[in-house]
């Protein structure tokens, strides 16, 4: 009677841990797939792959500028902020291109270097784009990015999702599904000593 009550115990335990270890593969799955339709798309999209060094030139900031209107957003959404014009020497070439901010920041305004969150205050976005503009007078080299085929004349501060961030962005799946995977291998290892040994 105990050893009909052992045994029963250990397939429930055998098959919560195969459920857990399958709901991890899934739910890595899932996660791969998230981020190959989000992240992955926005990284092989960019043209600006390769790393140099950039000098600045000149630095303005122009009378206020509209955000653009994004798709899918209220006008609410457009506010007034200083435009920063950053402009610098492109060592690899010698020429004298605009900054950006990011890869967004020149789809959102191909004006402006920089594009700030909308906030309520603009007391507070104008001390911020104040402080990024002594900043770049105060470090005039720096690294950033271009575009190695020359589609694009202009270069960028940082990648939104650069190599490193994109492998990070890998690390947890891959350690849920190799989780995953090695419970369901070892239930099934003892799944089959259980076998081995009832048939001895």
């Amino acid at each position: 009677m105990l050893g009909k009550k052992l045994v029963t115990a250990q397939k429930r335990g055998e098959t919560r841990a195969l459920c857990l270890g399958l709901g991890m593969v899934a739910c890595s799955m899932m996660m791969y797939f998230f981020i190959g339709i989000t992240i992955v798309p926005f990284y092989t999209k960019s043209v600006w792959t390769t790393e140099t060094v950039c000098k600045v030139l000149k630095v303005s900031i122009k009378d206020k500028v509209f955000c653009p209107k994004s798709e899918g957003s209220e006008d609410e959404e457009i506010f007034p902020y200083p435009c920063l014009q950053v402009w610098v020497n492109l060592t690899t070439s010698g020429q004298e291109v605009m900054l950006y901010q990011t890869e967004d920041t020149l789809e959102r305004n191909p004006k402006c270097s920089y594009v700030p969150d909308k906030l309520e205050n603009s007391k507070e976005v104008k001390a911020r784009i104040e402080t990024i503009a002594s900043n770049f007078k105060k470090y005039q080299t720096f690294p950033c990015y271009y575009d190695p085929g020359g589609t694009q004349t202009n270069v960028i501060l940082s990648r939104l999702y650069p190599l490193k961030g994109l492998l990070f962005a890998f690390l947890w799946p891959t350690l849920m599904l190799t989780g995953g995977c090695l419970i369901i291998v070892l239930v099934k290892i003892s799944q089959y000593v259980s076998v081995l040994s009832a048939w001895q």
